[in-house]
């Protein structure tokens, strides 16, 4: 393709988020040369790399000069993994493919290339063009839909709320963003009334957005949120955040939904040796995540809400997430909400128990046991 990957503006790729991961499949199967679908494109992502690795001995000194290109096509490629629909790591990705096929192109081809490298390399330029379509199609609709009515993506949850029991008298909503998005709750709180409404990507001026489709239709008992790390990664004042954060706690009480408002989680840098994108405190300071937890827990303490104190339990003496509880430095991993999934069901409980209408006094027949057919 004349056009390049790395020519789109970076306003756009911010923006993007998580599209990528959410852009509807086709409603019929594409052909072999059709329009990928989400999954079709994750497992094109895991092809393209075998390519790159199978193809780097066809030509002369091709090994050699590629082996940073393709380790760090893989390590885009298990980042895509485990956050499946980051546009900035598909773009990485995609910049490094590109930079594999064009040194592959330049470099001099022997009269006994064989014929099986060959095929190789041209499916990894039908697959690049594949791939690179779909990216940019993905940006495309990300943009369309900043400019719709839709900038909250309450979509994302319209059918499932249309398809949602009654509530029972302990339901919890889960309210926030990726680290919330990929809780898998079943596993955890298995036959819970506990519904997931997190969003990757969103920050805490989307999540008041989505309010009354996301929480109050749904009718819960409490809502337990946790929010904030993404407004800190985008430079948001924490005063804004608070005020979000006040604004959501109101509707909800507004309601009569109980509050539990959560800590931000910790970050470390532990893991940027194996993906320098790891080193997280580079975009989430540390410093202000606990200036921005203080503050959480003394608005809790003065609203009569509930903290939810996650960072007390994950972070290490330095004040960084523990090493093994995120394998990026940033999104829990199964240890991790392992932590997490306890803390939260105490709040829970002593939320709903709280909130337990008190017990009738008993009558004098009641606690004497009246009989009214005895003799008195």
């Amino acid at each position: 393709m004349s056009s390049r990957v790395g020519l789109w503006p970076a306003s756009i790729l911010i923006v993007a988020g998580a599209a990528f991961a959410q852009t509807p499949a086709p409603p019929t199967a594409p052909t072999p040369s059709g329009p990928l679908n989400g999954t079709q494109a994750a497992e094109m992502i895991v092809r393209a790399v075998q390519l790159m690795e199978s193809t780097a001995t066809v030509l002369p000194n091709l090994k050699g000069s590629s082996v940073s290109l393709i380790a760090d096509a893989r390590s885009a490629m298990e980042d895509l993994q485990r956050t499946p629909g980051n546009t900035a790591f598909t773009y990485h990705f995609l910049n490094d493919v590109q930079a594999y096929l064009q040194l592959a192109d330049v470099l001099p081809r022997p009269a006994d290339v064989p014929q099986e490298g060959l095929r190789q390399l041209n499916e990894l330029h039908d697959d690049f063009s594949r791939l690179e379509t779909y990216f940019r199609h993905t940006l495309t609709s990300k943009e369309a839909q900043l400019r719709s009515p839709d900038r909250d993506n309450v979509n994302r949850y319209a059918a499932a709320n249309q398809s949602l029991q009654a509530p029972t008298a302990a339901r919890v909503i889960f309210y926030g963003d990726s680290i919330t998005d990929f809780w898998r709750l079943n596993e955890y709180y298995p036959g819970k009334d506990y519904v997931n409404r997190g969003i990757s990507g969103q920050v805490t001026s989307e999540m008041l957005g989505r309010m009354k489709e996301d929480v109050i239709d749904l009718r819960p008992k409490a809502m337990i949120l946790l929010a904030g790390t993404n407004d800190l990664a985008r430079g948001t004042p924490p005063n804004i955040i608070e005020n979000n954060l006040i604004m959501i706690t109101d509707l909800a009480r507004a309601h009569n939904i109980k509050v539990l408002l959560c800590s931000i989680l910790p970050v470390n840098d532990y893991h940027k040796a194996e993906n320098p994108r790891y080193e997280m405190s580079k975009t989430h300071d540390p410093q202000r995540i606990r200036e921005v937890n203080q503050w959480i827990q003394s608005y809790c303490k003065a609203a009569y809400c509930t903290y939810v104190d996650y960072f007390s339990a994950m972070a290490d003496t330095a004040g960084m997430m523990q090493s093994d509880l995120a394998d990026d430095g940033l999104h829990p991993n199964a240890k991790g909400y392992r932590i997490m999934a306890p803390i939260a069901q105490r709040a829970i409980d002593e939320v709903i128990r709280q909130s337990a209408p008190a017990a009738a006094p008993a009558t004098e027949e009641k606690k004497h046991h009246f009989n009214p057919f005895s003799k008195q």
